[in-house]
């Protein structure tokens, strides 16, 4: 009976069949947990990777969260599940939460025009909406790979918008889809605008420090922060240490956060309640945008849809010259896989969460989960990728 004691088990549980019971229970998940191991340190030699990162979370909960290699090569100091990795365009997914939450607030509407928020708008961005910056449809160049080569060192936010403001839009806003950092560049100077607060701020205050994301935060070359990763690129044969990129360039609200996948985990157990984000506000992100001929394009606001074998994904990667980032999203399954490496890979981080997901759910692999997303969108002369 329960709350009684039976010595009877004591003798039950010392004999073999006990063990060996116990033991095959167990079986599964440690086999889950070499196959796992198994296989990233095998992409980690393919890949030259130095170092990488990967969390699994399960319905809010943290089932694994492990480093490998080395966060520096030149330290050798290990990567842990506490290392901070430049997120590069996961950036985004928080640039578009920051903004939901002023949508949330009254301040701002998804379709309000972007000029009513911008000191000397262009006169061609007139028609762009703040949707269209957050979906990827506004026509507007990307200032990275687009306008790189005419952009000097030290150039700030504004003074890109005025060097893309005479130059006329790729398309009619509205009409397609094409990748844009300068979107989310320019959403960032629009959370300044409204909320009166830097875009630094505005996140910690609303995002960071409310979820418990004590490692997420603005990159800054001049600041110490603890457990920050080196970043390499793997060029003729060996590894070299990952060129400058200029901050001012590539450290805004399109690519320039700081985080761990800890923190990404709790960033992904809160959406799951209503807070920060509303159930309205991720419905709204995690819904397919609606072009102007009516048909629908599967790019959510900060995140890029797909479908795996019926699965709905929410996911989105990043890379530039020092990390190469993924976070995939399994909304109905509620199954999330975090990867973060400190190598520069136009493909590699996906393929290696694809690959984790397979594990935990075989239904859940898919050739859709593992494209190389990058290389169809990087220009084919790029050796080194600036930003995804």
């Amino acid at each position: 009976m329960f709350g009684q004691r039976d010595d009877r088990d004591k003798v039950i549980c010392s004999r073999p069949f006990c063990w060996l019971f116990c033991w095959l229970i167990c079986l599964p998940v440690i086999v889950q947990a070499d196959q796992i191991d198994d296989y990233i340190k095998s992409q980690m030699q393919e890949q030259h990777i130095p170092g990488l990162s990967v969390a699994v979370v399960k319905e809010g909960r943290v089932v694994l969260a492990k480093g490998y290699g080395l966060a520096s090569v030149e330290l050798n100091a290990p990567a842990t599940a506490e290392t901070v990795y430049h997120l590069a365009s996961l950036t985004k997914q928080f640039t578009a939460a920051a903004i939901m939450l002023l949508v949330q607030d009254g301040k701002l509407g998804l379709d309000d025009k972007i000029n009513r928020y911008l000191e000397n708008p262009p006169a061609n961005w007139q028609a762009v909406t703040v949707r269209q910056l957050l979906t990827h449809t506004s026509g507007i160049k990307d200032y990275l790979i687009e306008m790189h080569a005419h952009l000097p060192d030290g150039t700030t936010p504004a003074d890109i918008v005025a060097a893309l403001g005479p130059m006329p839009l790729n398309f009619t806003p509205g009409a397609q889809n094409s990748y844009s950092n300068t979107g989310y560049l320019v959403l960032g100077m629009i959370i300044q605008k409204v909320s009166g607060k830097s875009y630094d701020e505005f996140m910690t205050e609303r995002i960071f420090k409310p979820l418990g994301m004590t490692h997420t935060r603005r990159n800054s070359y001049d600041d110490i922060i603890p457990n920050r990763t080196a970043g390499y690129i793997w060029r003729d044969g060996k590894l070299h240490n990952s060129p400058f990129l200029d901050p001012a360039l590539y450290d805004n609200a399109d690519d320039g956060l700081l985080s761990s996948v800890l923190d990404l985990a709790r960033w992904d157990a809160a959406l799951y309640g209503d807070s920060p984000l509303t159930a309205s506000s991720r419905t709204q992100m995690w819904s397919p945008v609606k072009l102007n001929n009516g048909s629908s394009y599967p790019h959510g606001l900060g995140w890029i849809l797909t479908d795996v074998n019926g699965h709905r994904l929410a996911y989105h990667y990043g890379i530039r010259a020092d990390s190469s980032t993924f976070i995939g999203r399994f909304v109905d399954d509620k199954l999330t896989v975090i990867v973060l490496a400190n190598l520069c890979l136009v493909t590699g981080a996906q393929r290696i969460a694809a690959h984790i997901a397979g594990l935990y759910r075989p239904d859940l692999r898919g050739r859709d989960f593992d494209r190389d997303h990058c290389a169809e969108r990087l220009p084919a002369t790029s050796a080194v990728p600036d930003a995804a």
